[in-house]
């Protein structure tokens, strides 16, 4: 959550970034450790959103600019509404400025109440409001754009004069002039997550909004209730989403591309015109043409060349496969490289961990292994072989060969197990 409102930061490049923590501060300090040029900020006791922002006095000490206060739990702002706070704000030259909404139901939210200017006149926590008072559906965002130095003279005089004897951060609106409201166009920005639930429907409302922009730039969605996309996917037009098909992290897929049902992609990069079938792939590159699956697991940054085959049940851990190379069915790939139009018979394996330590495949051009071949790793098979079926290849071999390596055939004709008789 903390990172999502760090992220709508970015939009409106603030010259400093400070995060206040306190319970767990260093597991919060440790899932922030990728963010660039943060300053933590302990608060000891939590004491209310007033008592927060005041740990920021000594950090503070002679600047001269806006503070922008945002809440780590309100995870769905959207970088356009805090500029739109900011523009308000330094045009009519505001003590401060609040992202305020209208909310079909503000129970448990505090109440904003402005003249016909917008000009805020009062706000009341829920739990102080009168009857009458909650009546008014405009809410308080707990967002807020503050002159500093206004701000900073009358933060150390905040009292605790509430039934739960916190700090208000709100209670400086009262002692600041002027101070407006600006209203989010979209409510669900501004809603909070307290529970597992609000989490539930926080995620279900950045699904719809990010299914919604990719369906309206020409990516077709089957069934859009069951598909998820993380917000850091790119799709271009005309890719077709199956049902129950997941988009995760850093994933690209090509135009023209089919996406399951029932796949899986993460931080994977997948061409033009690829499909993807009941198969999960994960950190992985295939070109363009390709096909995938069903039930194909390609993982460990594995690159599938142009115009390839991955079928039926095959497992592929950091592989390379080149062009036009068909891997069929049943079969296992870790730490290989394949050349372009190699064809895998059913059930080869490479045998790749020696107990201690992994080694490499290497299968020329145009190589073809038979059904149930074992590939003894570290092994090269040249150009142009072709490997008989149910082989055990454990020695290098040379371009344009046949590799012939079983036990042969023993027939022992009227021959049966004699049991003895009962």
């Amino acid at each position: 959550m903390v990172e999502r409102v760090l992220k709508s930061c970015l939009g409106v490049d603030p010259l400093r970034c400070l995060v206040i923590v306190g319970y767990q501060a260093e597991q919060v300090k440790h899932s922030l450790a990728q963010f660039q040029d943060i300053e933590f900020v302990e608060q000891a006791e939590q004491l209310g959103t007033g008592h927060a922002v005041q740990q920021l006095l000594p950090h503070l000490e002679g600047f001269t600019g806006d503070l922008l206060v945002l809440n780590g739990d309100v995870p769905l702002l959207r970088s356009q509404t805090l500029q739109q706070l900011l523009d308000t704000h330094k045009t009519h030259q505001n003590a401060a400025t609040i992202l305020t909404a209208q909310l079909p139901n503000p129970q448990g939210y505090g109440r904003v109440f402005c003249d016909g200017q917008n000009l805020v006149t009062q706000i009341v926590e829920d739990r102080d409001c009168t009857t009458a008072q909650k009546q008014n559906r405009r809410i308080n965002a707990g967002v807020y754009c503050f002159n500093w130095q206004k701000l900073a003279k009358i933060l150390p005089n905040l009292q605790s004069n509430n039934d739960q004897k916190e700090y208000y951060l709100t209670d400086t609106i009262h002692q600041l002039k002027p101070v407006m409201a600006v209203d989010v166009e979209d409510y669900q920005e501004i809603l909070g997550i307290n529970n597992r639930n609000q989490l539930a429907e926080a995620y279900q409302i950045l699904q719809d909004r990010v299914k919604e922009a990719w369906m309206m730039a020409g990516v077709t969605l089957i069934n859009p209730d069951s598909i998820t996309i993380d917000d850091t996917v790119e799709l271009q037009p005309d890719v077709i989403i199956e049902p129950q098909t997941h988009l995760r992290g850093k994933t690209v897929i090509g135009s023209g591309s089919r996406i399951g049902p029932g796949s899986l992609i993460e931080n994977s990069q997948l061409g033009k015109n690829v499909t993807a079938l009941f198969s999960v792939v994960s950190d992985s590159v295939v070109q363009e043409n390709s096909r995938i699956g069903p039930y194909t697991h390609l993982r460990g940054h594995v690159s599938v060349g142009e115009s390839c085959r991955v079928g039926n049940f095959v497992e592929l851990k950091n592989a390379q496969i080149g062009d036009r190379t068909n891997i069929a069915h049943l079969s296992y790939l870790g730490d290989a490289t394949l050349g372009d139009q190699v064809n895998i018979g059913a059930g080869t394996i490479t045998a790749n961990y020696d107990g201690v330590q992994k080694h490499r495949t290497q299968i020329g051009d145009r190589t073809k292994t038979g059904s149930n071949s074992v590939l003894v790793a570290p092994i090269t098979l040249g150009e142009d072989v072709t490997v008989a079926a149910g082989s055990v290849v454990t020695e290098t071999t040379p371009d344009d060969c046949l590799v012939i390596a079983r036990s042969r055939q023993v027939v022992k004709p009227g021959w049966r197990l004699n049991f003895p008789t009962p």
